[in-house]
C-alpha cells in the first residue's frame, strides 16, 4: 500500500484484525518526508491527536494509528482466537509500517504506548529513527490498575460494566486525569472515548496490566526524547528521571501543566520540544 498525502484507511493484518490509520502530509510535494508515527494511550483514539497535525505535517508525514480495540480499529470477538501479547501488538505496528511503505519512522508513544515504543526501539532499532515517549509510565503497578477500575472490581470489569462512555465519565471526575475542566472539552473527550467499544477496551486493559517496559530501557540505542508531566495523577517526575538515566543519551523535558495529558494542555511546549529534538537528530545524522 503506497503512502498518500492524506488518508483515512484501514490496514488489514494477516491475523484478520484491522488498524485504523489517519495520514496527513503537508510537506512540499517535491520532497520525500520522514514519518512521525503517533500511537496514542489507553482509551484515546487517533482523533484525539488532531491538534498536532498542523504543527508537524508541514515538516513530516504524520501517521496516527488507533490501538487494538480502540476507535475504528477492530478487536477480537472471540478472545480465545487472538494471542493478546506484546509480540502480537508489535507485529501489527510493524505490519502498518510495511503496508504503508515506511522503512523507518520517528515513533511517538503517548502514555502506556510509550512502553510499546520502548519495546520497538529495543527489538527493532532498524525501523526506528527516534523514539519519543510522552507521559509514559514504564509499567502499571497494582495501585494504577485500581485507580483505573474507578471503584469496580477491576479495570476490565469497569470497562465492561460501565461501557466506554460510562468508564470515561467516571475517570473524568478524578483529579489529575483530564487536561482541562472546560465543560465542552470534557464532553468532546468523553464522546471520542465512547467511539470505542467497552469490550474492546477491556481486552486491551488485560494486556496493559501485564506490559512492562523496564526490561527494554537499557537496550534502547536510538535517540530518545522523554516528555514528562510534572503534575500527573499516575506517574512522577522522579520515575521519568530514572528512565532518562537508564536510556543512554536520552533527553528529558519536564512539562509543567495540569494533569497527565500534557499532549493537550501542554501541546505547544511538547511540539516545540519534539521539533527541536528532531531537528537536532537530522543535524547530527548529517554530521
Amino acid at each position: 500500500m503506497a503512502t498518500q498525502p492524506q488518508g483515512d484507511l484501514l490496514v488489514r493484518h494477516p491475523n484478520g484484525q484491522t488498524s485504523h490509520i489517519l495520514l496527513n502530509d503537508f510537506t512540499d510535494p517535491w520532497k520525500t518526508p520522514e514519518t512521525i508515527f503517533i500511537q496514542h494511550g489507553f482509551c484515546r483514539t487517533n482523533a484525539h491527536w488532531y491538534h498536532w497535525v498542523p504543527a508537524l505535517s508541514q515538516h513530516y508525514r504524520v501517521v496516527r494509528r488507533s490501538l487494538r480495540g480502540h476507535g475504528r480499529s477492530s478487536y477480537p470477538s472471540d478472545p480465545s482466537t487472538y494471542d493478546y501479547n506484546l509480540d502480537t501488538i508489535l507485529s501489527e505496528i510493524l505490519d502498518c509500517f510495511d503496508q504503508l511503505g515506511l522503512r523507518k519512522v520517528h515513533f511517538l508513544g503517548e502514555s502506556t504506548s510509550g512502553m510499546l515504543g520502548e519495546a520497538l526501539a529495543a527489538r527493532h532499532p532498524e525501523r526506528i529513527h527516534t523514539l519519543t515517549i510522552c507521559s509514559s509510565p514504564t509499567h502499571l503497578p497494582p495501585a494504577a490498575c485500581e485507580f483505573f477500575a474507578v471503584g469496580r472490581r477491576d479495570w476490565p470489569t469497569a470497562c465492561r460494566e460501565l461501557g466506554s462512555r460510562g468508564w470515561a465519565e467516571a475517570l473524568s471526575r478524578a483529579p489529575g486525569t483530564l487536561a482541562s475542566r472546560d465543560d465542552e472539552y470534557v464532553k468532546w473527550w468523553i464522546k471520542e472515548v465512547a467511539v470505542s467499544d467497552g469490550e474492546g477496551l477491556a481486552g486491551y486493559t488485560d494486556f496493559l496490566s501485564r506490559l512492562d517496559g523496564r526490561p527494554f530501557l537499557k537496550d534502547i540505542k536510538v535517540p530518545t526524547l522523554i516528555l514528562a508531566p510534572k503534575n500527573s495523577a499516575v506517574m512522577s517526575v522522579q520515575q521519568m528521571e530514572e528512565v532518562a538515566a537508564t536510556i543512554h543519551g536520552s533527553r528529558l523535558v519536564i512539562v509543567d501543566v495540569p494533569g497527565h495529558e500534557i499532549y493537550v494542555v501542554g501541546a505547544q511546549q511538547c511540539q516545540e520540544a519534539l521539533l527541536t529534538f528532531l531537528h537536532d537528530f537530522k543535524v547530527n545524522s548529517v554530521e
